[in-house]
């Protein structure tokens, strides 16, 4: 059955009978889908902090059950890293994709529904990042495009690969 997007998918009765040190993450659509007021509520649970946004909960049997983002959107609440580098290029996808919709508007190229960003596009996207990351591209050689099947100018997967 469809869990996604409930409400009480996963509750304290659930997780009192988890196998020992379950890890428990949401990352579906709102944050009442784990009960977490149920299972701060349990009669004689104890919180362990282990990290910032990473709670293990000891349920009175001694077995614990680890809570991510406290129930929360767990890519939200659990980003580390470079979440900011993240962010800009899944924006400069959607920039790129809105340009390129634009630049196309007349040539029919393109009709209403959903495409997958072409890889040139997606690879532009790349591109803009690379200096960010300490990075060079390099350009093929003929050889190496050849031994490849792609461009030399790119794309440098073939048609076939999913990013």
């Amino acid at each position: 059955p469809e869990s996604r997007g409930n409400k009480d998918i996963i509750m304290a009765s659930h997780m009192a009978k988890m196998k020992n040190n379950a890890i428990v993450g949401n990352i579906g659509h709102f944050d009442n889908e784990i009960d977490m007021a149920g299972v701060e509520g349990f009669p004689g649970i104890k919180r362990q902090n282990i990290k910032p946004q990473v709670d293990r909960f000891i349920f009175p049997d001694g077995h614990g059950v680890i809570i991510l983002a406290e129930g929360r959107l767990m890519n939200l609440g659990c980003a580390t890293g470079h979440p900011s580098f993240v962010m800009s290029c899944s924006f400069t996808n959607q920039v790129i994709a809105q340009l390129e919709l634009w630049n196309e508007k007349d040539s029919g190229k393109y009709e209403k529904k959903v495409y997958v960003l072409p890889k040139h596009l997606d690879e532009k996207v790349a591109a803009l990042h690379l200096e960010k990351l300490g990075a060079k591209l390099t350009t093929l050689t003929k050889d190496q495009a050849t031994y490849i099947n792609v461009p030399v100018e790119g794309p440098y997967k073939p048609a076939a690969y999913r990013y």
